[in-house]
């Protein structure tokens, strides 16, 4: 089968080219630009486009099917000419869907959490050899490409992202999967330039649980006042399994958790990882695995890319970067770090970096989202306000939104990396949440000051 990629550099998309130039398919794309890793990985499977830029002469009806990335544009020269051949168009959602719709979808839904818990379910089910087909947000240890595509296994595990499909399907993803197993972790306010009130946003949730077949299952965490209601609602005939935090304790810095067989030492942390591994044990136990082969593989698991991933340490100083940029995932990152660190000071630092986060009316969600830190600072770019073509953000909004007299705001990347670089962090827990990169920040570099 011949697909071609238009806009094969996005993080999703170039793993799905090489999952499917692994599976034997012709892969093509093109982008106007490509990032690292994205890159080089293209180019290790030989499916980096020769040059940047689109091009209507690469649309021919030799091609079996184009998939269309969010990066693009509707007026895109190789889409409006795949249109006018007449070629079959996939959104990246769609493609999966067809990729998997003879097999058990599991997808793994949610405002925050989502990738957490579905590298979790992987990490267990390849713990102990069990191959499935798979779709995660982030690079996983032990895993090759975020996609992995196959004609025999049985099951599909995808992570279900509530934003748009692609730049002429607005319905959001997970709707398009039809789910055999689905979870909701939580549901908090997001993606406002796309679901401008809260009560737009919750219902792509109700849809969602709608969307699952008869007689599948639905596991939900009832601690979440919005999905409990929506489970509670969800009238179509499926099995719903609801879920809570499980107890734990934390004894000098380590988190024990407890099991049926008593306290057991994890790798993660913080009230939300505890709930997403609960989740994520009801998953397993429905695709096969037992309680006690769960706990086996768990214990061994260090988180997602990204995901209180820890950057730096020494004897007295500990650097962690969170994805988190969204009110509900500051508060729970910073709160969870609080209370692993509790006898050292808590140096929060997010970077308000999404079109959500930089919206002079959604900036006060931000509202004691720091409050569990001890020195909080915010870094935002100007720059990047103008591009996302929104209103002005003064430093004044920022302080009064998060209601903190004492936070440090900077607009100025080297103005933020000599802060870094120049506190002093001994006995400290330092936390850089970001879905960017604090203008340039080299997280290695920021390795090498704490060695020193």
């Amino acid at each position: 089968m011949r697909v071609h990629f238009i806009a094969i550099g996005g993080s999703a998309m170039h793993n799905l080219a090489i999952a499917l130039h692994q599976k034997g398919y012709q892969v093509t794309g093109s982008d106007d630009t490509i990032f690292e890793p994205s890159k080089s990985r293209l180019d290790r499977y030989g499916l980096l486009p020769n040059e940047f830029g689109w091009f209507a002469d690469k649309i021919n009806t030799d091609l079996d099917a184009i998939i269309l990335g969010m990066h693009a544009r509707e007026d895109n020269p190789e889409l409006l000419a795949a249109q006018e051949l007449g070629i079959t168009i996939y959104s990246y959602p769609e493609f999966l869907y067809e990729q998997s719709k003879n097999k058990t979808r599991v997808v793994i839904g949610g405002s925050h959490g989502k990738t957490t818990i579905t590298s979790m379910i992987l990490h267990v089910l390849h713990y102990h050899n069990k191959e499935v087909d798979y779709m995660v947000g982030a690079q996983l240890e032990g895993f090759d490409t975020m996609v992995h595509l196959t004609e025999e296994n049985d099951f599909m595990v995808l992570e279900g992202d509530e934003y748009l499909s692609s730049p002429i399907d607005r319905r959001p993803k997970f709707h398009l999967y039809q789910p055999n197993i689905a979870l909701v972790s939580g549901i908090a306010w997001d993606h406002i330039n796309v679901f401008p009130t809260f009560d737009m946003y919750v219902d792509q949730f109700r849809v969602f649980m709608n969307s699952i077949v008869n007689g599948g299952a639905l596991v939900y965490n009832e601690e979440d006042e919005e999905v409990n209601r929506l489970a509670e609602l969800a009238e179509n005939p499926i099995r719903k399994f609801a879920y809570t935090t499980p107890s734990y304790k934390i004894e000098d810095g380590q988190t024990l958790l407890d099991t049926p067989e008593g306290e057991m030492p994890i790798e993660i942390f913080g009230a939300h990882n505890l709930s997403n591994l609960a989740g994520a044990k009801w998953i397993c136990q429905h695709m096969g695995v037992d309680e006690d082969d769960f706990y086996e593989a768990i214990a061994s698991f260090k988180g997602a890319s990204k995901r209180l991933e820890k950057v730096a340490e020494n004897d007295t100083t500990v650097v962690y970067k969170d994805f988190a940029h969204s009110p509900s995932k500051v508060s729970a990152t910073t709160k969870a770090v609080k209370e692993q660190y509790q006898n050292r000071k808590i140096i929060a630092c997010l970077e308000l970096h999404t079109y959500s986060s930089l919206n002079a009316e959604f900036l006060k969600e931000y509202e004691g989202a720091l409050n569990d830190a001890d020195e909080a600072v915010v870094f935002y770019s100007p720059h990047a306000v103008k591009i996302k073509r929104l209103d002005t953000v003064s430093e004044e909004q920022i302080e009064k939104a998060f209601k903190r007299n004492d936070l440090t705001i900077y607009t100025n990347p080297e103005n933020f990396k000599n802060y870094l670089k120049k506190t002093n962090l001994a006995n400290s827990a330092v936390l850089l949440m970001s879905s960017g990169n604090y203008g340039g920040l080299d997280f290695d570099e920021v390795k090498g000051w704490i060695a020193n």
